[in-house]
């Protein structure tokens, strides 16, 4: 049952007077639930509440906490049919969409729950004593990554599971040992009070610390600016806008203590299309590309939103086939009425600039909050001089760039914000040719794809999910796959220190028995 109220701690909470209501753009009305907005005085008994679990729940074990995360995914999956009505209620999402995304959000979970079992994640480092090393003795030193603490999390409008309450935010931050307060997402405060009340299940059932999760109701700004300036929140995890996650970056940077923001906020993911793949396989690249354009009506952040070509009979074929198969797709609901008003004003922004052409604009009228696919074309050099068109338009909207030669493409990439992805479309022994091209579009993106598109997004360890500011706060992270736990922790070295009072991790019979680079070695030998 959804109640309105935000957990705090394994409590429910409402102090304060503020009430809000999702929304249903399938229905185009509100939802049913009243939710009530966090008070300050509620922020700060969660923030007080993690901080003293933070003590007990960094010392749990990597293996109970794997029971936790496990145990946390049952319980998203025992809440049924509930939480897939209310989240295709409050997303104007399919229950397919839904119950796909449910099973990621466990599957994220368990995924973190392997890594914990294993244990190696922790880089466990030993340097040996050397005390007759001349002309300086030399100390034993071991090292190890441990947690930084409470870290709050901001649920994203466009995964109301996957990247929400327990999303991959959540769970790598629970995973390295960090109590988590969520910012729930407006748009799916149900959907977010639901699996919150999984979480808190499966912490009772599994022993964990009272404090370890809460989860605050807010329709504004005002709570998560709140959230990110309190001197207890030790890291901030968010996907989103560009606007939305610069503001947190520079709340948390102005601070008397500054503190990581994690950011994820969108892109472009600029698509290459060389000259002898668009020759040999334009209309199944058209198809391809008109799917991937149109999916989730757009609303990934891995969307292929610019299309690079250099001029010739070919790229005019391709654009033609892309407008013909992109118009043969029936639209779909957008999130929000509000995301979808962002969309129109974006994209006619894009449109109206000069030298614009638009060969495809979905022709019919659509059901409220359905969005028009659209597909757009420019020239090389006016793409160079307006940074408009390099701008993110969140839905079904991809323009065509065509450019006079292989020099301008280069330049063009070169001039592109940082990016997610990067994909290059060529037959085999073509991507050789252009080395130059690769070079400058690595030098842009997180990820780089072969013959493929950008909006499939793979849970694994080597998955780099991140890029160049500004399409995260920080491209050393990812924020998908094992190593997005790397965001909430930090190395921390023992100097000499007492052999019995060390971690586990670092003791000399390695009882984890995991892997540890002893004196550059990597092994799983006892010292």
């Amino acid at each position: 049952m959804i109640t309105g109220k935000n957990y705090i701690g394994n409590q429910q909470s409402a102090m304060g007077n503020k009430t809000y209501k999702t929304f249903n753009p399938q229905l185009n009305l509100e939802n049913e639930w009243d939710f009530t907005e966090a008070t300050p005085k509620e922020i700060d008994a969660a923030i007080a509440l993690a901080s003293v679990a933070f003590e007990t729940y960094k010392t749990i074990s990597g293996a109970k906490k794997a029971e936790f995360l496990n145990t946390i995914a049952d319980e998203i999956l025992a809440l049924g049919d509930t939480l897939i009505e209310t989240y295709c209620a409050e997303s104007g999402l399919p229950s397919g969409r839904a119950i796909g995304e449910r099973g990621r959000t466990m599957g994220q979970l368990k995924a973190f729950a392997t890594v914990l079992t294993e244990g190696s994640w922790v880089e466990a480092t030993i340097d040996t004593a050397q005390p007759e090393r001349e002309p300086m003795p030399k100390s034993d030193l071991r090292k190890m990554l441990i947690p930084i603490g409470p870290v709050v999390v901001f649920g994203a409008s466009n995964f109301p599971l996957a990247f929400s309450t327990a999303g991959g935010d959540t769970a790598s931050a629970l995973a390295s040992g960090c109590p988590v307060i969520v910012k729930s997402h407006p748009m799916h405060s149900g959907t977010g009070e639901l699996v919150a009340s999984a979480i808190l299940k499966a912490a009772e059932k599994t022993g964990m610390p009272n404090g370890v999760f809460s989860n605050l109701n807010s329709s504004g700004i005002d709570v998560g600016q709140q959230l990110v300036q309190h001197p207890k929140v030790k890291a901030v995890g968010f996907t989103g806008s560009f606007k939305g996650g610069k503001a947190l970056f520079d709340l948390a940077a102005q601070r008397d203590e500054p503190i990581p923001v994690f950011a994820e906020m969108g892109s472009v993911n600029p698509v290459v299309l060389l000259p002898e793949a668009l020759k040999t396989k334009s209309e199944s690249l058209a198809k391809t590309y008109a799917g991937s354009i149109t999916v989730g009506t757009g609303q990934f952040c891995t969307n292929p939103g610019l299309l690079l070509g250099i001029k010739s009979d070919a790229l005019s074929n391709f654009i033609q086939q892309l407008s013909g198969e992109i118009l043969k797709i029936e639209p779909s609901c957008m999130l929000h009425p509000n995301i979808y008003d962002a969309y129109n004003k974006n994209k006619n922004t894009a449109i109206s600039q000069n030298g614009i052409d638009v060969p495809a604009d979905y022709p019919s009228d659509t059901k409220p909050n359905f969005a028009k696919q659209t597909v757009a074309t420019v020239d090389g050099a006016t793409f160079l001089k307006n940074v408009t068109l390099h701008q993110e338009v969140f839905g079904p909207y991809s323009i065509v760039v065509q450019c006079d030669n292989e020099s301008q493409l280069e330049e063009v990439i070169l001039k592109l914000e940082g990016q997610l992805t990067g994909t290059i479309m060529a037959d085999a022994a073509e991507v050789s040719k252009y080395p130059d091209i690769v070079s400058a579009l690595q030098n842009r993106v997180g990820r780089i794809i072969f013959n493929g598109v950008p909006t499939g997004v793979e849970v694994c360890p080597s998955m780099m999910h991140g890029g160049p500011f500004p399409a995260s706060t920080d491209s050393r992270f990812t924020a998908i796959g094992a190593h997005a736990i790397k965001r909430w922790v930090r190395p921390f070295s023992y100097q000499d220190w007492p052999k019995q009072l060390l971690p586990e991790a670092l003791k000399d019979d390695n009882p984890l028995g995991i892997i540890r680079n002893i004196d550059g070695i990597q092994t799983q030998d006892k010292l």
